[in-house]
């Protein structure tokens, strides 16, 4: 039995460009991994089956639609394995479709667990690719602590990062789909009139005073440049957000954004007193589901040690 245990992820910065002919946007897209954890086991077993637990284990699919089984299979397929065995159960404390990758850290997280299950040593370079071609946000869920993804966000840069920065998540009833909210910003920027192919949206770039922020270890610096552009597509497609945001500033946050493509809102505290004081905050306002303080930067996927 191998249990790896993943990382959720916040964006503090999300820069889409405009709409490529392949379908995809150009991001600079910072993630930054936090400590929000889910948990895959794998054991030996029949075909690739699933089985989940966890507040949203009922949103979780338990077929090939899951990045996780599809993982297990790309990875046989890739060693020449044939049919794979392999049960994976899922233990699930990252939100669904809430904007933290949770089924991209789900899919991270069964390469790395059928890796060593299965004995094969793949190198952590291969294994990055073959994140690749399961989705934009896999790689990063197995590289981990702060990184620069440039294309779909899927090429990584490792960024440097000075201390630990404290976070609140504030969980929303029911998920967003990412590819809607793409499609939201895309009509919004029709809407405002400036265009939304790549022709009319310059490819973003990482802004310099953020990295500065994380390469200091600086949270109020951080603050001032955390900015999502899919923020105004996902407040237009889930208007009750804006409420949320609000309690977290009005409770002490010196930073409020959407995660990714929402609904999860993440707030930055500048101690761990202050995110404990906003979680509480947050949870006695009713504009959320539930509210979790933590920190960050984490690791990423790794074999966790057994339980005894």
């Amino acid at each position: 039995m191998i249990t790896v245990r993943v990382p959720a992820k916040v964006n503090v910065q999300l820069g889409v460009g405009g709409l490529r002919a392949d379908g995809f946007h150009d991001l600079a897209n910072v993630f930054f991994a936090v400590g929000l954890f889910d948990e895959v086991t794998a054991t030996p077993g029949e075909g690739v089956t699933l089985s989940c637990t966890g507040p949203d284990a009922a949103s979780v699919p338990l077929d090939d639609t899951n990045l996780a089984a599809r993982a297990a299979r790309l990875l046989a397929a890739h060693h020449g394995l044939g049919d794979p065995g392999v049960h994976l159960h899922i233990a699930k404390a990252i939100p669904v479709a809430g904007g933290m990758a949770g089924g991209s850290a789900d899919g991270a997280a069964a390469l790395v667990a059928c890796d060593a299950l299965w004995g094969l040593d793949t190198p952590f370079d291969t294994l990055l690719e073959l994140a690749a071609e399961l989705g934009s946000d896999v790689p990063f869920a197995l590289l981990g602590g702060v990184a620069l993804g440039r294309g779909r966000g899927e090429i990584l840069d490792a960024l440097p990062v000075a201390g630990t920065f404290h976070w609140v998540f504030a969980v929303a009833d029911g998920g967003l789909s990412t590819p809607a909210v793409f499609r939201e910003c895309d009509r919004l920027r029709e809407e405002a009139g400036t265009g939304s192919s790549a022709a009319d949206v310059p490819t973003p770039d990482a802004d310099p005073a953020l990295l500065a922020a994380l390469a200091s270890g600086d949270p109020v610096a951080l603050a001032a440049a955390l900015t999502n552009d899919l923020q105004a597509a996902a407040l237009a497609l889930r208007p009750s957000l804006a409420d949320t945001l609000a309690a977290g500033t009005e409770a002490g946050a010196i930073g409020a954004l959407v995660s990714g493509s929402g609904p999860t809102c993440a707030f930055l505290a500048k101690d761990a007193d202050a995110a404990t004081a906003i979680a509480a905050a947050l949870t006695a306002s009713g504009t959320c589901r539930a509210a979790h303080a933590t920190h960050g930067p984490v690791r990423g996927a790794e074999v966790s040690a057994p339980r005894p």
